[in-house]
């Protein structure tokens, strides 16, 4: 059987995408694709694929909430890169037995979400798949070129920031599977999982104000997207485990499933908080800058020479490179 990861399917379609027209800027292998505008001016490409049973659950998932998401998690690359989003395509796969009840509460939550970022719906498609729902959509923005924020553009010695508390959605998503998520405390755990709301704001004040290396949104969970920003740039990292930001609810809701609240925000993804790196003088005015637009960041560690990234508990140093969550083929 064959053991293939979305990391090397990705890494084998890069080593065959060798075209590179003198207006693409960056191409496989951050959170958009980068295409030069004119003016001093970019495109942010992006799309993403939902499947049902793979990334979403209607039984539990209502059809607006799933239709804010689509929009959403396309709309967190843009944001990831310091972008505005402007235009969105969709492509619904639907299963012969949809039905209205479902396509009409799911349109209207994507275009609110789209309303909330003034991005319109320009095109997309619609086929026949099947059994389940397939939902794709690809997302352009725009930016300064001299203000794209890379993966690939830490440097050692960098601190490593995020966003806001790590390991909700995942935690949402488990009580979602358990049944248990009807319980109005962990309101903002099942948000998370079901309504994540992407840091575009933040993500263009962070890339306007040049206090920045490296960005990019948490999708995969902080081990795997924190090592995408490391093996861009050539770097390792290490972190801190008692410095991960955990919420309240989630080391409630863990205790009430037995569950560990740290892999969560490691490992679990969705979270759809931005992990960036900055210069350790640039601190006090990231956090100024952040305070002042009501927005609290948590460094969570450093980048450092190497290739791997470090997980430093109470025990010792644990190799968390990748550990989070990959699809497998």
């Amino acid at each position: 059987m064959n053991d293939l990861s979305e990391r090397k399917i990705i890494q084998g379609i890069a080593r065959q995408a060798t075209r590179r027209p003198a207006d693409l800027v960056k191409g496989i292998g951050d959170d958009c694709a980068v295409v030069r505008k004119g003016h001093g001016l970019v495109e942010l490409w992006t799309m993403d694929t939902l499947v049902e049973g793979v990334h979403f659950d209607l039984s539990w998932h209502p059809p607006r909430l799933l239709g804010r998401k689509a929009a959403n998690v396309n709309i967190s690359d843009i944001g990831a890169m310091g972008g505005r989003p402007r235009f969105a395509l969709l492509s619904l796969g639907l299963p012969r037995a949809c039905a209205a009840q479902l396509i009409d509460p799911f349109l209207a939550g994507f275009q609110e979400a789209l309303g909330e970022y003034e991005v319109a719906l320009v095109g997309g498609d619609t086929v026949s798949a099947g059994e389940r729902l397939l939902l794709s959509v690809t997302v352009c923005g725009e930016m300064r070129e001299d203000q794209v924020c890379y993966r690939s553009a830490a440097a050692a010695g960098d601190q490593v920031w995020v966003s806001g508390c790590l390991g909700n959605a995942a935690c949402g998503l488990e009580l979602c599977r358990r049944g248990v998520a009807g319980q109005g405390e962990y309101a903002a755990l099942l948000h998370a999982h079901l309504d994540p709301h992407p840091q575009v704001g933040l993500g263009a004040l962070l890339a306007e104000s040049g206090l920045i290396h490296a960005m990019m949104d948490i999708s995969d969970g902080l081990a795997t997207d924190l090592a995408h920003i490391c093996a861009e740039s050539g770097v390792g990292a290490e972190v801190m485990a008692g410095a991960v930001p955990l919420a309240d609810e989630l080391l409630q809701a863990a205790n009430l499933l037995g569950l560990a609240p740290l892999p969560l925000a490691l490992q679990g993804g969705e979270d759809y908080q931005l992990v960036f790196t900055a210069p350790v003088e640039n601190n006090e005015s990231l956090q100024t800058l952040c305070l002042q637009a009501g927005m609290k960041i948590f460094c969570v560690g450093r980048i450092v020479a190497g290739n791997r990234v470090m997980l430093r508990q109470d025990t010792g140093w644990r190799d968390i490179t990748f550990g989070g969550y990959e699809h497998r083929f």
